[in-house]
């Protein structure tokens, strides 16, 4: 039982590690607000050293940087808009962990749809079977007669 319930309290700390934020503590704001809006910003930017985690998520030192620099945007008075405008400016669009869709990111963001659709048709046309007519040499006449031998050896296979 005792094992049990280390296992668990085991378990448990795992799974708050991995949602936990990497924002040290002197990185915060003073009001909550404030920070609450540095970190909805946060989830919006990538940590371009860790690329698939967001600011807020990576230890990086160039991640920190990052986050201290939204803050200072939001201390400075810039929208959740401008801030995120600023980043951009500063990193490019790679720094949005969502890339917008611009003319540059269509095929980014159409791009698998369009190659589903071509997988589909060539996937029809390739399992599409012909039909006998068009797989044989036989004239009308001759497929005629086949189709009669087919039905009267099916007529006396049912009897």
């Amino acid at each position: 039982m005792k094992i049990l319930g280390l296992a668990t309290c085991i378990l448990a700390g795992s799974v708050f590690a991995l949602v936990a934020y990497a924002v040290e503590p002197d990185e915060m704001l003073d009001d909550p607000a404030l920070e609450e809006r540095a970190r909805v910003i946060s989830q919006d930017l990538r940590c371009v050293v860790c690329q698939n985690e967001t600011i807020d998520e990576s230890n990086a030192t160039l991640a920190q940087d990052m986050r201290r620099l939204v803050r200072q945007r939001i201390l400075a008075g810039d929208s959740n808009e401008d801030v995120l405008a600023y980043m951009v400016d500063r990193y490019g669009d790679f720094v949005l962990l969502r890339p917008r869709v611009t003319s540059q990111t269509l095929l980014l963001w159409f791009g698998p749809f369009i190659l589903l659709v071509f997988g589909v048709i060539i996937a029809a046309r390739y399992i599409k079977r012909p039909t006998a007519a068009e797989t044989s040499n036989l004239s009308p006449e001759e497929m005629a007669e086949v189709e009669a031998l087919i039905q009267k050896t099916e007529g006396a296979d049912q009897k």
